[in-house]
Order: structure tokens, then C-alpha cells, then sequence
């Protein structure tokens, strides 16, 4: 049974462990064309776990459970000097045990990595979204359908996700639509059970940009042209979030909780996390108006890009006000290939 998916750090396409010979050759031959410039190189493991700290701060619950961890397994990609080392010190605990109980480890090393629970009885939105064009949806599961849309358009937005199409996020539908008949000789009731439909976010590697695209791609949001994304944000959705990200205290503790975990990183710079909160900060900002506005997500994408940066002489206490703590200036500077 699958419980979970576990991506190594070391075998992403920036690691130096990447089983894929394509990914590798396109590092070496094509360097300027790798990769995203907008991206910390081969931190996509925090970005997964980012994610969903972000989403169970917001109570969005779109991103199934990530956590760092870290794991061993054979079928994982090691170098063959780590495989050599591994052999050869289990052979020596075979044959000279005094000598083996030295060695602070026996086996292969473990590998940093992400790992998310497995969601089932999903399939890609991309198969829901062709299916509910001839079979509509019921007015109640509709409605809960947007909803669930509506929150993983926040998700995104806030982390600036730079890859969410339509095959990357999940639908659960269970449709029930036939009522069991209890019957005595008094009385006849019916009991109907409601469909459910669920979304799941996954695939969040690639969010927590330091600076907006503004390169060669703008790594748009692919739900951006469903007619979902026309709908104005709904009352629910707003009473959720609002509260939260129209208080600047509860952002500063985003961004500290953010820190906590990316620092972890043997590569952390600290100045690069601030820039990466700096975007992150201008994308809440946004959102907040655009709430606020009631405005919809088609409508918040288009929204000029604002970046918030610390100040330097603003307040370094827990009580933040934006006004004296950070200092707001907009992106202007587009991509080459840009559809907004």
C-alpha cells in the first residue's frame, strides 16, 4: 500500500544525484535554459513542505501533510562510492565485529527530502474539469466545487506557484445521486447521501520565488482561464482568509514559521529568504485587496505585482505595522513571453 511520496533533495533536477541523464544534460549543455531564474536551485523539498505550512496557517486544507524527513532505501539513486562504503562496512560487520561497532553508521546514508501523505480515489482535474463540461455538476456540489478552487487559488498566489496547470492538482468526486428506500407498513422514508468532491494541491516545488518572473516566461497560473476563476472570491472564502492576512502580525508569524524550516537548508542565505518573503509579502498584500474588493481570481491575477520589503529602520518588535516596518514598491519589469 502507498502511504506516501517522498522526494530526496539530492535527486531533483538541480541535485547531483538526478537518476534522469536528460535532466543532466540539459544542466551541462544548455545552463542559461535551465531551470527557473526566478527559483533557489534544489530547494523544491522545502518549497513542498513550505507549501503546506502555509495552507494549514490559512486552514485552507488543500495540500495533503509534507513534512521534512529523512529516509534510506536501496531503490534511492546513491553514488557508487556510498554503495562501495555501504558493502564494505557491512562486510567488515560480518567479519570483524569489534571493528564495525566503530562506524557511526552501517548502511547507506540517509537523504533529506520531502515527504507528502498519499491522497486516494483522486484523479488529475484535468479529467474532472472535461467531464463536468457535459455531465454539470449539482447546484450544492458546485458550490462546494468553487470553494475548494477558490482555496487552492489562494495557496497559489500566496507561495507564487511558477507550475500549476491542470494535470498537477487532484478532484475527488463522489457522486451519489440514488436514495435507499426504507419501508414499513407505516411509514416510507428515503435517505439520499450528498456527493462530495474534494481538491487536493500537490506538486508545490516550484513555488517561494525570490523575485517575480520577469525573464523569458511568466510560469502563469493554468487555472487562471477556467470560468471558475471568473467567479468573485465567495463570502466563505473571504471570512477564512481575510482575518488572517489583514493582520500584519499573523503574516510576521508566516514568515518566521517560513524560516524555521528553510534555515534547515545547508545552503540557507538568509538575504535570498528575505527577498523570497519580500515577493511573498507583496502577493498577500494583493490578495487582501483584492478580498476585500471582492474581486475575482481572474481579477486578482491581473493585479499589478507588488513587492513588501523589510525596512531597515522599521520596527523589529512582535507588534508590526506596516506602515513604519516595511516599504512597498511594484514590479514592473515583464517577462519576454508574457499573457497578462
Amino acid at each position: 500500500k502507498v502511504i506516501g511520496v517522498f522526494k530526496p533533495k539530492s535527486e531533483e533536477p538541480y541535485g547531483h544525484l538526478n537518476p534522469k541523464w536528460t535532466k543532466y544534460f540539459h544542466k551541462v549543455c544548455c545552463p542559461c535554459c535551465f531551470g527557473r531564474g526566478c527559483l533557489v536551485p534544489n530547494q523544491g523539498y522545502l518549497s513542498e513542505a513550505g507549501a503546506y505550512l502555509v495552507d494549514d496557517k490559512l486552514g485552507l486544507g488543500v495540500v495533503p501533510k509534507t513534512k521534512v524527513v529523512w529516509l534510506v532505501s536501496e531503490t534511492f539513486n546513491y553514488s557508487a562510492i556510498d554503495r562501495a562504503k555501504s558493502r564494505g562496512k557491512k562486510y567488515a560487520l560480518e567479519k570483524v565485529p569489534k571493528v564495525a561497532k566503530k562506524f557511526n553508521r552501517i548502511g547507506l546514508p540517509p537523504k533529506v527530502g520531502s515527504f507528502q501523505l498519499f491522497v486516494e480515489g483522486y484523479k488529475e482535474a484535468d479529467y474532472w474539469l472535461r467531464k463536468f463540461e457535459t455531465d454539470p455538476l449539482p447546484e450544492n456540489t458546485r458550490k462546494e466545487f468553487q470553494s475548494q478552487f477558490e482555496r487552492l487559488v489562494i495557496l497559489d498566489y500566496v507561495i507564487r506557484n511558477t507550475d500549476r496547470g491542470n494535470d498537477n492538482w487532484l478532484v475527488r468526486y463522489e457522486k451519489h445521486d440514488d436514495g435507499l428506500d426504507l419501508s414499513d407498513k407505516d411509514s416510507q422514508w428515503t435517505i439520499t447521501k450528498e456527493s462530495t468532491i474534494k481538491i487536493a494541491a500537490i506538486d508545490n516545488g516550484l513555488a517561494f520565488p525570490f523575485k517575480h518572473p520577469d525573464e523569458w516566461r511568466a510560469y502563469p497560473f493554468h487555472w487562471a482561464w477556467l470560468s471558475q476563476a471568473k467567479v468573485p472570491f465567495s463570502q466563505e472564502t473571504r471570512d477564512l482568509v481575510l482575518p488572517r492576512i489583514s493582520d500584519m502580525n499573523f503574516v510576521q508569524d508566516l514568515c518566521e514559521d517560513l524560516y524555521e524550516l528553510f534555515k534547515t537548508d545547508k545552503g540557507f542565505d538568509k538575504a535570498t529568504f528575505e527577498n523570497q518573503m519580500s515577493v511573498m509579502r507583496g502577493q498577500i498584500l494583493n490578495l487582501t485587496q483584492a478580498l476585500k474588493d471582492e474581486k475575482s481570481p481572474l481579477q486578482l491575477v491581473q493585479m499589478p505585482r507588488v513587492i513588501v520589503e523589510r525596512s531597515s529602520t522599521g520596527s523589529q518588535g512582535r507588534i508590526v505595522h506596516l506602515s513604519n516596518a516595511f516599504t512597498q514598491t511594484f514590479h514592473s519589469r515583464k517577462p519576454f513571453f508574457s499573457s497578462w
